[in-house]
């Protein structure tokens, strides 16, 4: 019985599924993201519009500020309603979009749109509060959306354009064009950071996150992110988690932000807490496939090799041409084979 378990030791890590998630995964966590944030410009031609009212009286909700956003897609927009209360946001990639309308003296107006090419009108009813008139946080960053110059706006998207075509070069070039035409621009020096973290330049990619997360006052999620998965790969995992921690408190609902808080927690050897991440992340995106692969480490750590497989195998089906496929491959003939030896009944 000791022969056989040192046996299913050795074939677990023949699979290679240490390196798949610690040497591999920039690729995974940042590819995929820059994919779908940098859609070429033809795809660029999405339209959503809509009217706000105002609930007592229906009557419009002249110039609010509506703000449209894309994680996914790295879209931030933000316009005025005009007079009879229609908005209109042109040149957008396909994506899932949250649309709010935080107006000071209203309960916020929110809702989503799935943009798939064809355009999409929208609906937005604003309620009396019953609270003082405030300024709300978002309400506050809507202005300061509002206040970005066409020209860094313009260098922005050719950035992503760039980014899309893996000219890592050129959209640094643009990020950094983006951020002097606006200097509080803290997406822009985010994305410098994807960049130079694809360049392996990882100190320069820790100080374009740490821009970020100071310009946006401590509010921008995804900067956070950004330095746990560095601090993961440093090897500082407590940090890691920490780190995203307080990114997921901004935003609860990143799939990435679970992902790379499951990959920090198997460097730290905590297997059942993995699992609970990856899973977090697969509520939030049934389809990522990177969440499988944390899944199957978990597993694996747990000796659970049946589950490992299936967690393999649930990427495969997802990414069957994926930059880390073949690995993957080579790592489930491996699981298999111990499978088969522990369990010859099945």
């Amino acid at each position: 019985m000791l022969c056989t378990l040192q046996n299913c030791k050795k074939s677990c890590l023949r699979a290679g599924l240490l390196p798949i998630l610690f040497i591999n995964m920039s690729a995974s966590v940042w590819a995929p993201m820059a994919k779908a944030q940098a859609p070429s410009f033809e795809l660029m031609d999405g339209k959503i519009s809509g009217t706000v009212l105002l609930k007592a009286g229906n009557r419009p909700a002249s110039q609010v500020a509506v703000r449209l956003k894309s994680h996914a897609a790295g879209i931030f927009r933000s316009v005025l309603t005009d007079l009879e209360g229609h908005f209109e946001v042109r040149s957008l990639p396909p994506s899932t979009y949250e649309i709010v309308v935080d107006e000071p003296g209203y309960e916020p107006a929110e809702t989503s749109a799935q943009l798939d090419g064809s355009p999409s009108k929208l609906v937005l009813y604003l309620k009396s509060s019953n609270l003082a008139p405030t300024e709300r946080n978002n309400y506050t960053v809507s202005a300061r959306e509002l206040k970005i110059p066409g020209k860094a706006h313009n260098e922005f998207e050719r950035g992503l354009g760039s980014l899309a075509k893996k000219d890592l070069a050129g959209s640094l070039s643009h990020f950094t064009k983006a951020a002097q035409a606006f200097p509080g621009y803290f997406e822009a020096y985010y994305h410098m950071g994807v960049v130079e973290t694809r360049l392996g330049r990882l100190d320069e990619a820790m100080q374009a996150f740490q821009k970020a997360i100071d310009l946006s006052g401590g509010r921008y999620a995804w900067a956070e992110f950004g330095i746990g998965y560095l601090l993961h790969l440093e090897g500082k995992g407590e940090e890691a988690v920490t780190t995203v921690r307080r990114g997921l408190e901004l935003d609860g609902n990143s799939a990435d932000g679970y992902l790379i808080l499951g990959m920090a927690q198997l460097r730290l050897n905590r297997p059942d807490e993995a699992e609970r991440s990856a899973r977090e992340a697969l509520l939030r995106n049934p389809n990522f496939a990177q969440a499988y692969l944390v899944l199957a480490d978990a597993y694996g750590r747990r000796h659970e090799y049946s589950s490992q497989l299936q967690g393999l195998e649930a990427y495969l089906k997802l990414e069957p041409n994926g930059a880390e496929s073949k690995t993957v491959r080579e790592a489930r003939v491996a699981v298999q084979s111990m499978v088969a030896r522990l369990h010859p009944e099945e």
